[in-house]
């Protein structure tokens, strides 16, 4: 399985926003040391492995958020943010204005727009989103907290407040990972 680089530059311009850009410097060396695909110059479409996507985010969390796993969350709301503001690439997703239409038509391409393994069903029923994603070959539960960051954040980008609850997870033993997003009123 494979994230594209946009992923990556996310992870680069918040860094850099926030901590400033001789910190981002002094780390991707290290970075680098660890596995040498971090010393290629990596654009928005380039294909990251995700052993490798994983490594990234993992040495960015102990360089600058002290190995707090569970800013995995932020990364994702981060990246929603970015990849869906007024200035984003995919900022025409928030175009569709019908829950039920946003919900089961745009919210899988978010995930096809940045992984090219695995598959997600979205279901609007009753005031909650389900989200189910299936086909992927690893377990890693920081990962599966990312992808909860984003489709929250962008469920709030949608103007639907909501509370995301891991019903099922890959990383415990699961076939699958399944989310519920409960809205609430906005």
């Amino acid at each position: 399985m494979n994230v594209k680089g946009i992923i990556y530059l996310t992870g680069k311009s918040t860094i850099i926003k926030v901590f400033g850009e001789e910190p981002w410097n002094a780390f991707v060396p290290k970075l680098a040391a660890k596995d040498k695909f971090f010393g290629n110059i990596i654009m928005s479409v380039t294909p990251v492995p995700l052993d490798k996507f994983i490594l990234f985010l993992d040495e960015l969390v102990k360089e600058f958020f002290n190995n707090d796993m569970m800013q995995y969350v932020t990364f994702g709301k981060v990246a929603a943010q970015f990849a869906l503001s007024e200035d984003g690439m995919y900022k025409s997703y928030l175009l569709i204005k019908d829950t039920k239409q946003f919900v089961e038509t745009v919210m899988p391409k978010f995930w096809s727009t940045y992984f090219d393994e695995g598959t997600v069903i979205t279901k609007f029923e009753n005031n909650v989103v389900h989200l189910k994603i299936t086909g992927l070959k690893f377990k890693h539960r920081y990962f599966e907290y990312l992808i909860m960051g984003y489709f929250q954040k962008s469920l709030k980008m949608f103007g639907k407040k909501n509370v995301p609850k891991m019903v099922r997870s890959m990383s415990s033993g699961d076939d699958d990972v399944y989310y519920q997003f409960e809205l609430k009123d906005s």
